[in-house]
């Protein structure tokens, strides 16, 4: 069991977390920072565009959750990438490669039956490790 002094919690304002009792990132004693689930809602709204579009705009949402910590982009260590069809895998993957390519996380991918919001096509979970972290 973690002291919940120690544990620090963002929220990004997204409505489900206050309905759901969620926080969009959660960094633990020794640097392990999660980021839940994150789609391409913004503003209460999907934003525009495919596969490729939502995904960048996905993990965007986790780099702000990120940038509140003090983390960026370089110190994430595992993404997790759901997807709505196998047929936009190559979208995903694209988006995935350009953001991440020279970081190199360990990276996973999985086809999903649905979403809470039809219009979602991916949804997309990162970690991170704060170095010297104690």
């Amino acid at each position: 069991m973690t002291d919940s002094a120690s544990v620090r919690r963002v929220s990004s304002g997204a409505p489900w977390e206050e309905k759901f009792g969620y926080s969009r990132a959660v960094e633990l004693p020794g640097g392990l920072v999660l980021v839940s689930g994150c789609t391409s809602v913004v503003g209460g709204e999907i934003a525009a565009g495919g596969p490729y579009d939502q995904t960048v705009t996905a993990f965007n949402v986790a780099f702000e959750a990120l940038r509140e910590l003090g983390l960026g982009r370089e110190d994430v260590v595992r993404t997790r990438m759901y997807v709505m069809h196998a047929r936009d895998t190559d979208e995903v993957g694209r988006a995935h490669k350009e953001l991440f390519d020279a970081v190199r996380p360990a990276a996973t991918m999985v086809v999903v039956s649905g979403f809470v919001d039809p219009g979602l096509v991916v949804e997309v979970e990162v970690e991170a490790y704060r170095a010297g972290a104690r």
